[in-house]
This record gives C-alpha cells, structure tokens and sequence, in this order.
C-alpha cells in the first residue's frame, strides 16, 4: 500500500503512545472494532516497537505504524518490527531515504509553505501537517490547496473530536490524525469499550464539506 491508500482507509489515524506492550493488542482490537483500523504508535516509550510487534502478530485487520521517526536507524527496526508505514514531525533528507531504504511508505511533515515545497522537491505528495492547530489550522490548509492542489494533507496536532469537521471538510485533507479517541488514561485503565466508542463516532463521515 502507499501512504495515499493507507491515508484513505479512514479519517482519523489514532495517535497511540503505549507505555506498556501488554495493552497493544487489545487496544487494536478495540480501535479496528470502531472502524478505525490505521494505528500509529509514536516512538516516544520504550515499548513501542514491541507494541508495533504484537499488533502486526495478532490483530491482521490492523494496518500499524510508526510516529515520531526522528532518526533514521528508527526506520529499519519499525519496519522488522512489522510497522507498515511511518509518521515524522518533520522531513529530512536522511530520513527520507532511510524510509525508501526500509520500505516503509512515509508521511513526513511540514508546518509552512517553504517546508511544503522543500518536501514537493523531494518528491513527497503526500504530508502531515503538523502541528495543525498552532501552524494556524484549517485556514492555512485551505490556503495551502490553492498554491498546492497536488498534495494532499493529515493534519494533527491540537485536533479534537468537535474539530475534526473543519479540517476533513477540506479538499486536500485526507485524514486527520487524534490522541482523543485513545487517550494515555483510557489505555492505562483499559476501557476498550469507550475506545471503542469513540473510535465509531471518529470513523462516521463528515458533517459539511468547507469550500
């Protein structure tokens, strides 16, 4: 899959940060239940490539990857680790051909009209925006579609459950990305069914298209 298929999957990318591997697979369980299947697991704790492995072994349905790729060995261990795709907070060229020399289909991000053109002259049509709502939210991808209309966007960063309409309104936006739907306390009291639930009312199609 490209990062453009894996984008489309849903319109929300759940933005996981485990701090303990045990509670990975049925965390996956309860986000793929919800309709959200597409699982990043940020690189911020020591469990999360374990986290990565587990779920890539036991929930088929769950389409994992990686978030916070800030070094390029990061790559070639998320990719033997079964991650199917990576996230970072920004773009570099090492990081880009780490990711190409891994395999691993790639959103990097950028925050600003220099950083998107500096990403479209590496080659990447494909970005997260991040982060979305201090760079200035959807007015600035709005702009961002009328002197780019050949990328398309994940904004994350700040995004709630009552804002993410205004940003999947956009054109250019394909999914967003969220910590709400799985939040550090509801994975650490294992509240799979209010996961669950949040996860459904994230996966529902938007209200309005913005023009």
């Amino acid at each position: 899959m490209t990062i453009v298929e894996i984008m489309s999957i849903a319109p929300v990318i759940p933005v996981i940060v485990l701090e303990d591997d045990s509670r990975a697979v049925p965390l996956a369980e309860a986000l793929v239940a919800g309709g959200l299947p597409v699982v990043e697991v940020t690189l911020r704790t020591p469990a999360a490539l374990e986290s990565v492995r587990a779920i890539a072994n036991a929930v088929p349905d769950a389409v994992v990857g990686v978030g916070t790729a800030v070094k390029p060995a990061q790559f070639a261990a998320s990719a033997a680790a079964g991650a199917r795709f990576a996230v970072s907070p920004g773009l570099t060229p090492n990081l880009a051909a780490a990711a190409q020399a891994a395999g691993l289909p790639y959103l990097p991000a950028a925050a600003t009209a220099s950083e998107v053109m500096a990403a479209r002259n590496l080659g990447f049509r494909a970005l997260k925006f991040f982060p979305a709502v201090p760079a200035g939210g959807a007015p600035v991808l709005k702009a961002f579609g009328e002197v780019f209309p050949e990328v398309v966007f994940c904004p994350a960063g700040g995004i709630r459950a009552e804002t993410r309409d205004d940003f999947l309104g956009l054109v250019n936006v394909a999914c967003v990305g969220g910590s709400w739907i799985a939040s550090a306390a509801a994975i650490a009291e294992g509240d799979w069914d209010g996961i669950t639930a949040r996860a459904r009312a994230a996966s529902a199609p938007t209200r309005a298209v913005l023009t």
